[in-house]
């Protein structure tokens, strides 16, 4: 059966949702970070894909529990004026990876490129949201993560590499900059509870059953491992981002992150270009404009209206919301109001259940 959204309206949400941190005991730097990370996947991302705010019930679990520790140290390693190893002992994993990326985008200005790899973090949310910081300040944006052992190798029927997001940003003339914001895996077990509560089948290409088969059932696929996106590809570019981020970083990698919750062990790695080294800017951004022009000028498949680029979607998305109030899950809904409860602060919405 269709499952119910609430509309709420978007600045009350954000305030809401920094409420919450400071109310969970974090600063109010940390929770302006947090808040922007949850609040950029609600209003980007599908509601089944699992971001946004109905994450606040679980980080207000591991911070009581104190698998997630506000205040953690950012702690700078080692570091080169193109290069950085941060630990970010065990804190916000939103909050770890901006900072990371606002230390990239310094050290790009210095030399063009910097790069900075993290390990002994959290969570971070959505990938695109440290990469659009890069975009703020002129350059091109790099993050990724690695994840809990969701992906199973090609051939393998168990998962041993995470979905290991990335996000890809970068300046244009336009209203919105270009942003590839993806998992590894052809979905995530966030959409496979959506289409369980709808009581939907599936595609075959999302995930396996715990004995390895292909299956349209998200009942039987959620106790199993996923799949990467392009069959063999997907799970290469899981395994170098692995690589490229607990590998190198000497943090956990492959069944470590997440296999221990008081020490979740996961790493990122964040790159800032600064484009001012290559090019002035807004030569930049006529070239992507070109570009962007040949890609909608391209040949249409049959029955395709429009042809976008990536983050585009996204953007219409963010700005329907913005006028008119993001869409809640009413389950999200009712738990954000206990959440309200149990950390005594208001709940300023009506349930405007949308039509």
């Amino acid at each position: 059966m269709p499952i119910t959204l609430v509309r709420v309206p978007v600045d009350a949400l954000y305030e809401f949702t920094i409420n919450c941190f400071i109310a969970m005991g974090t600063s109010a730097e940390e929770a302006a970070y947090c808040a922007r990370g949850l609040m950029h996947s609600e209003l980007r991302t599908l509601s089944g894909q699992g971001q946004g705010v109905r994450r606040l019930p679980t980080y207000f679990e591991r911070i009581n529990k104190k698998y997630i520790l506000p205040g953690a140290p950012f702690e700078i390693v080692k570091e080169s004026p193109a290069l950085a190893l941060v630990d970010g002992h065990n804190g916000l994993g939103s909050v770890v990876s901006q900072k990371a990326m606002e230390l990239a985008i310094q050290k790009a200005k210095i030399s063009g490129v910097g790069t900075v790899i993290v390990r002994n973090s959290t969570h971070f949310g959505s990938a695109a949201v440290p990469a659009l910081l890069a975009v703020e300040q002129g350059c091109i944006g790099v993050a990724m993560t690695n994840a809990g052992p969701e992906m199973a190798p090609w051939g393998a029927a168990s998962g041993v590499v995470g979905t290991n997001p990335w996000g890809l940003a970068a300046p244009t003339g336009g209203a919105f900059p270009v942003v590839l914001d993806i998992a590894l895996t052809t979905a995530g077990k966030g959409m496979m509870q959506w289409y369980a509560r709808e009581g939907k089948k599936m595609p075959l290409d999302w995930a396996l059953t715990p004995d390895g088969y292909e299956t349209d059932d998200p009942e039987a696929a959620m106790k199993g491992a996923l799949l990467g996106i392009g069959q063999h590809k997907g799970y290469g570019l899981a395994m170098m981002t692995d690589v490229l981020t607990g590998v190198i970083a000497g943090g956990g990698f492959g069944l470590a992150p997440y296999s221990n919750q008081a020490r979740q062990d996961v790493s990122h790695t964040m790159i800032a270009i600064d484009i001012d080294w290559f090019m002035g800017l807004d030569e930049f951004k006529a070239r992507m404009d070109r570009f962007i022009a040949d890609i909608k000028a391209a040949k249409k498949r049959p029955g395709v209206e429009e042809i976008l680029v990536p983050g585009e979607r996204d953007y219409r998305l963010e700005q329907e919301y913005r006028a008119h109030g993001a869409r809640l899950d009413a389950v999200v809904f009712d738990q954000l109001q206990a959440l309200a409860g149990n950390l005594g602060i208001a709940f300023p919405f009506e349930k405007d259940v949308v039509a």
